[in-house]
């Protein structure tokens, strides 16, 4: 049984849980060309950058590379990342490791997204990242991206690092076509002439507090 992939690179979705926030996603379709190019830039090039690991109501996994991968290899459709004390795998391509086909299907990334949450409570304020579901509708793993107003230490910043989004912006132009805007700093939102607060801001300083 081979999975037909829905091309869905350029649908957009807003989903708002039961505290209010927003997450924003933009799909890309997840072929195996894709998810091996997406998988070689995330954890060879940029491995320093990024945080792994599923999050979900109720559990996050925030999870640093200290060095980068040992070994990155693919077989049968699953990558393996190995940092030589610990290794995950995905499947993101054709796989034949089972005597169920659908099963089969079923593993590899089927969905995979750009995601954008105001005011989000994991890493802190906003966070922006990449999610990957597979063909039962399950979560395999989040990739958190640089945040502006968190350090690589995960510490919150006194004043946002626009320059912090330069990977969301890249990789967003990679795989979705969009262009890199000349500055990363967002616009300001405005009601009746005034600036509305960030709703990430309020969150920070309890952090802080």
């Amino acid at each position: 049984m081979t999975i037909e992939l829905m091309p869905i690179t350029g649908a957009r979705e807003s989903v708002e849980d039961l505290s209010g926030y927003v997450t924003e996603y933009s799909y890309v379709t997840p072929t195996e060309e894709t998810m091996r190019e997406l998988t070689q830039l995330l954890f060879e090039e940029h491995w320093r950058e990024i945080v792994v690991g599923p999050c979900i109501e109720g559990a996050v996994f925030e999870i640093r590379f200290e060095q980068p991968p040992k070994k990155v290899s693919y077989l049968d459709g699953y990558l393996t990342v190995d940092l030589g004390y610990w290794h995950f795998h995905l499947c993101i391509g054709q796989h034949k490791g089972t005597r169920s086909a659908e099963l089969a299907a079923k593993r590899r990334v089927a969905r995979l997204a750009f995601f954008e949450v105001k005011g989000n409570r994991c890493l802190g304020g906003s966070s922006y990242g990449m999610r990957m579901w597979n063909g039962f509708d399950e979560q395999m793993t989040t990739i958190f991206l640089p945040n502006p107003r968190l350090s690589d230490e995960m510490k919150v910043l006194k004043e946002p690092r626009w320059e912090r989004l330069k990977l969301w912006f890249e990789l967003r132009n990679r795989f979705l076509g969009e262009p890199i805007p000349d500055s990363f700093v967002p616009e300001p939102i405005h009601n009746n002439g005034e600036s509305l607060p960030d709703p990430s801001v309020e969150f920070l300083h309890e952090l802080q507090e």
